[in-house]
């Protein structure tokens, strides 16, 4: 596997929602992702970068030129983005045509981490080994498979994501 550095982009998303128990709702406090490196027990060299902590239904074009500009500004060839499921396709068409010279892998949840059965620790892992292996574009990696940017959809009905 490489070791090159990761960064991890953060974004929100279901990924790192957070049960409040006063108002009874899925809220954003502060990004899971140093528990769950943590938990992985990762050796090799991640950097986080908290760019925005927004559920996707809610992402303007201006969201996506912040995502867009942080993958420019990043020193590392290597970065997995943690993004809401509802539009991550569309955050992906935004970036995959800009043609990087870099390995970006998206991933999300459809439940919490926080939340027992929670799906996001399967696919942050999933996408922490793909971004190693995956040559340069932009994937998406979901219900474990990796899908190119371009050749990937999510099926409400399913609540999962699938080929074109």
């Amino acid at each position: 596997m490489n070791s090159d550095p990761i960064r991890v982009i953060v974004t929100g998303g279901t990924f790192d929602k957070h049960y409040d128990e006063i108002r009874g709702e899925l809220t954003f406090k502060e990004s899971h992702l140093p528990q769950i490196l943590k938990l992985a027990r990762v050796t090799c060299p991640v950097e986080i970068e908290q760019n925005q902590l927004i559920d996707s239904i809610h992402m303007q074009d201006a969201n996506r030129k912040s995502i867009l500009e942080a993958c420019l500004r990043a020193p590392e060839k290597r970065i997995i983005i943690t993004h809401g499921t509802d539009t991550m396709t569309a955050t992906a068409s935004i970036l995959g045509p800009e043609a990087l010279a870099k390995t970006i892998v998206l991933t999300g949840a459809m439940i919490p981490y926080q939340i027992q059965g929670s799906d996001a620790l399967f696919n942050f892992g999933t996408a922490f080994s793909a971004v190693q292996l995956l040559p340069e574009g932009v994937w998406i990696v979901m219900n474990g498979r990796i899908f190119r940017w371009d050749e990937v959809r999510k099926n409400r009905e399913l609540g999962a994501f699938q080929e074109k």
